[in-house]
């Protein structure tokens, strides 16, 4: 009993081309049982099965993509079943930008499992996202593996899933901290442009460290306009963030951007993490672009 009242469902999704078979290792490896391509309509009676006889595994991971899924209809009827058997279903949605996947394709020479005569694979790509968005927002974690090699992938499966699972019943908040020049996150829910805070790239002692250091975050946010911001902003951010969660959303990703990506989106993504993480909410935090800044 205790085996089926822990049990974890995960669903494993996203576009074609961005790392849906590496991750599903990652699970496998984290002590998970792991199928690939099962037909949709057939995923609350396995669910079920698992849920009562399974007492080995951390939890039941399906592997999805359009090949499976019969959008909207199958989807839509399966997760209503495993809802009124109690089950809480955790989605981890992969996407990359569109450029990344035709070179993806272009490296593995497979087609993709909307083109056809009339569809292009760009078309097909742009297709499938439309198609997929009704997951994506009710991802609990979005990657995107643009920049990720499969070892980056990895970690990141590992490092943001264990921290994200601790907390049930709760908003996650994936804050990513970045810098314009190198482009912006487009997993991100909001974003949020800090290039009118005062830089300390332009002080000769302050430029060599990051937004992790203190007299970087004190000069950003410890006089006017950085010190009032900071109160209104994290203000913004409590009002804001209920209000998600009263509308069913599961996952809320906040890019903060700066130039370079090292020292005032860091700061401030610093601060929001502590602030958020003292309210009660499941925070994971990531410096995209602070050793390039």
């Amino acid at each position: 009993m205790n085996a089926a009242r822990n049990f974890s469902v995960i669903v494993v999704t996203g576009l074609s081309g961005s790392g849906k078979s590496t991750a599903l290792k990652v699970f496998e490896d984290l002590g998970f049982f792991v199928v690939d391509g099962l037909p949709v309509g057939m995923t609350p009676k396995l669910v079920a099965l698992f849920r009562e006889q399974d007492s080995k595994h951390r939890g039941l991971v399906l592997g999805l993509d359009l090949r499976q899924i019969d959008f909207p209809e199958e989807w839509r009827q399966a997760f209503t079943e495993l809802k009124d058997q109690g089950v809480r279903i955790h989605i981890v949605f992969l996407e990359a930008r569109l450029s990344e996947l035709v070179r993806r394709y272009a490296t593995t020479r497979r087609p993709h499992p909307l083109e056809s005569q009339s569809l292009g694979l760009e078309q097909a790509l742009e297709a499938e996202k439309v198609l997929m968005d009704p997951l994506r927002k009710r991802a609990d974690l979005v990657l995107d593996t643009t920049d990720y090699s499969i070892h980056d992938l990895r970690r990141a499966i590992q490092e943001k899933w264990t921290s994200l699972e601790q907390e049930v019943g709760v908003l996650r908040v994936h804050i990513i901290s970045f810098g314009f020049k190198y482009g912006v996150p487009i997993e991100s829910d909001l974003l949020f442009d800090l290039r009118f805070l005062p830089n300390p790239y332009f002080d000769k002692d302050l430029k060599p460290l990051s937004g992790k250091d203190k007299p970087v975050a004190d000069f950003v946010l410890a006089q006017d306009p950085g010190r009032t911001f900071r109160k209104r902003f994290l203000n913004f951010l409590s009002y804001l963030l209920p209000l998600y969660l009263a509308e069913g959303r599961y996952r809320v990703t906040l890019a903060l951007g700066c130039t370079g990506g090292r020292h005032r989106s860091v700061a401030v993504s610093e601060l929001v993490c502590t602030a958020m993480r003292r309210k009660g909410y499941a925070v994971t935090l990531e410096h995209r672009h602070l050793e390039l800044g």
